[in-house]
């Protein structure tokens, strides 16, 4: 039996234990692939698991627990929803066919074998199906969808998206892949200093999340609130390593408990130029983004200095970044620059972009260097040129509808990678060194088998 199924048995076991309690241990430490992970209540109290975040307010069995699983970073893991249909033969409330399918048309869930091709992409790749529709004023017109599940209408058109974590969630500087839960006027850009405008982005997510995914009335302001109140405590990070041990020994600040007390508003360490203005104290971009393994840079122990010189690679190794919307087609951004990792995600220990910067680095073109071959192909037009593109999501673009936003979705926060593959917003990179694949490829960046180790090995503890 693989070490991961292994693994995930023995959290289903622990989570069997702590439900007839309740509630969750504070930091209880959950096992995945690399060591261990750890969420950590802020109130410094037990995580508990009657609240309105794991309760059923919809028809279909769903609650919000369903789709972000706190022994999966908070999210869902394909290993993780893979135990679940073999555990429950397919019935698991994550299997329904308003999203969870590959398509909701044509398709027999009455037997387990049609459940399993039902719903395949979620169990391979973690996705679940959103549906949107093109905006009235959108720039652009679908000229046709080769979807090969069935979902081939034009005008409600079917994605394929991992569910973002449901922690660390003071951090964001927008919310959902293609930002549409913080676009105005239904919800609002989070912009600095943040006067309430992640909370309410939050809470509508939270409705429509119950509205759609659960397939239920409305909830109550109370619901919404408490929904709110509950992911705004929890910060969960890598905390052991089954190679280096405690990730907060020797001087090293990893772990959950020191995430708690990072600083972050929105712009802080903004890699764009600092004459745009988008940090508001005016300093200057330091690429030195993570910080948490420098004590280990000199450690007598193998796996501890791997870890360090991995998070020196993330902060130093440079790379020429071309060709990616929403940094390159700026106007007094050059056409191509070196860069490193940390240009795209700046914010200091925790990974994303500290701004709004939905970005188009080729995840989602049909071209893209993995194996995209289980995603649909959109042929987009624009509807003043008459030029054409192929792309697997028009990410943002379904949202605003400008031409220039196809593709572009943001960058997620990289903590408690380790619990939660596949990456990427569509699945497309089963483990990390994928990642490292995509990216050398991309951006024609080299990376020495000694490299990929290190980089692989401090991504998998944060």
């Amino acid at each position: 039996m693989k070490l991961g199924i292994i693994a995930a048995m023995i959290v289903m076991r622990l989570l069997i234990v702590t439900a007839r309690s309740q509630s969750l241990p504070n930091l209880l430490p959950l096992p995945n692939s690399s060591g261990w992970l750890e969420t950590y209540n802020v109130n410094n109290a037990p995580i508990s698991l009657t609240g309105a975040f794991f309760q059923s307010l919809g028809t279909n069995g769903r609650s919000c627990a369903s789709c972000h699983v706190p022994t999966e970073g908070w999210t869902v893991s394909a290993s993780g929803v893979q135990l679940r249909f073999l555990l429950t033969q397919g019935l698991d409330p994550i299997f329904r066919t308003n999203d969870g399918s590959n398509c909701d048309q044509d398709i027999d869930t009455s037997s387990v074998q049609g459940r399993r091709q039902a719903y395949s992409l979620l169990l391979q790749r973690g996705l679940i199906r959103v549906a949107l529709s093109l905006p009235a004023d959108a720039e652009f017109s679908v000229q046709s969808v080769s979807n090969p599940y069935g979902c081939n209408d034009t005008s409600m058109l079917s994605m394929y998206r991992r569910p973002l974590p449901a922690t660390n969630l003071a951090f964001l500087s927008t919310v959902m892949w293609d930002g549409r839960e913080s676009t105005p006027p239904s919800t609002q850009k989070i912009t600095y200093p943040d006067t309430g405008q992640l909370l309410g982005d939050l809470a509508h997510q939270a409705m429509d999340a119950t509205t759609g995914h659960a397939q239920g009335a409305p909830p109550t302001p109370a619901q919404i609130q408490d929904i709110v109140n509950f992911e705004m405590t929890l910060r969960t990070a890598q905390a052991i390593d089954k190679r280096a041990g405690f990730l907060n020994d020797g001087q090293a600040t990893g772990g959950p408990v020191k995430l708690a007390s990072q600083k972050f508003f929105i712009g802080i360490n903004d890699s764009f130029p600092a004459s745009f203005g988008f940090n508001p104290t005016g300093a200057a971009f330091n690429p030195n983004i993570f910080d948490l393994f420098d004590a280990w840079k000199n450690s007598q122990s193998s796996a501890r200095a791997r870890i360090a010189r991995g998070q020196t690679i993330f902060n130093s190794k440079p790379i020429t970044i071309s060709g990616v919307a929403g940094i390159n087609d700026v106007t007094g951004l050059p056409a191509s620059f070196t860069g490193t990792c940390g240009t795209c995600h700046d914010s200091p220990n925790v990974g994303h972009h500290s701004v709004s910067a939905p970005l188009n680095i080729g995840v989602a073109d049909v071209d893209s260097p993995l194996d995209i071959s289980y995603l649909p192909v959109f042929t987009l037009v624009n509807n003043a040129t008459g030029e054409t593109v192929q792309t697997t999501d028009p990410g943002r673009a379904l949202i605003t509808g400008k031409w220039a936003d196809i593709g572009k979705v943001k960058g997620p926060i990289l903590r408690g990678l380790a619990s939660r593959a596949p990456y990427f917003h569509n699945g497309s990179a089963a483990t990390l060194m994928d990642v490292i694949r995509f990216y050398e490829s991309r951006f024609n960046v080299s990376f020495s088998p000694k490299e990929k180790a290190d980089l692989i090995a401090f991504l998998n503890s944060l």
